[in-house]
């Protein structure tokens, strides 16, 4: 799938749909931890192929991943969850979006917040701080191949989906079965959500009086075997 195709896609979709679609075609649900966030609300839609960097204190790995980024890439920034430095500022973003890049994912704090506010690109951070790194390590020989956000490592072999519930990483060999199972909950529980408003609740679409029936009957039943049983979406 081109990225322009992934945009599209995703651009009626959230990344709770796709998490959904992870779930229910056993791929495993690689979420960013919860405190990364859009720094630009209005602008905090992503979707692209992941373009990794590991941070080691300085710019110019930064500046060498845009030299090998595609258009549409997102840079996806390991700065190993420090919150003692803000390693992307304002020029980093506004570099990034000169290349062609479609947003910004940092495993760390940025900076300059007003100004990334400005240039619009979307960026997700765990937060921010006045100042930049302090240190200059040395570089790994595979800075530019892989990047760990929390508990998950990825590379370009994987797409990053961001939205207002956040950040997820899904492999890019499986985005368009994700992409289908995903618009497939979004219009169930649309159908759901309009029959509620009709007067219709939940627990009467879902027979939930006949799932405790069948419970107690059947006390290992789960409801989510129940909802695959009537073909709901809720939970999965």
């Amino acid at each position: 799938m081109d990225q322009q195709e992934l945009r599209q896609r995703f651009a009626n979709l959230t990344t709770a749909h796709v998490a959904d679609a992870c779930v229910r075609a056993r791929v495993p649900v690689r979420c960013a931890p919860a405190a990364m966030t859009a720094v630009v609300p209005d602008a905090g839609r992503v979707a692209g192929r992941v373009c990794p960097v590991r941070h080691v204190g300085s710019v110019d790995i930064f500046l060498e991943a845009y030299e090998g980024a595609a258009p549409g890439d997102v840079l996806v920034v390991d700065n190993d969850g420090r919150l003692d430095e803000a390693c992307v500022g304002d020029l980093a973003v506004l570099e990034a979006q000169a290349a062609g890049l479609s947003g910004i994912v940092i495993w760390g704090l940025h900076r300059d917040t007003a100004d990334i506010r400005a240039i619009g690109l979307p960026v997700f951070s765990v937060g921010s701080l006045p100042t930049g790194p302090l240190r200059l390590d040395d570089r790994p020989k595979d800075a530019l191949e892989s990047a760990r956000v929390g508990d998950w490592t990825v590379g370009r072999e994987d797409v990053v989906l961001g939205d207002d519930d956040g950040v997820l990483f899904v492999p890019a060999a499986a985005v368009g079965q994700l992409l289908t199972l995903a618009e497939t909950i979004r219009d169930t529980e649309r159908r759901q959500a309009a029959r509620i408003r009709a007067g219709e609740s939940l627990r009467e679409q879902v027979g939930f009086g006949a799932y405790l029936e069948r419970r107690r009957e059947q006390p290992t039943l789960t409801f989510r075997e129940h909802l695959r049983a009537v073909g709901g979406a809720i939970e999965e």
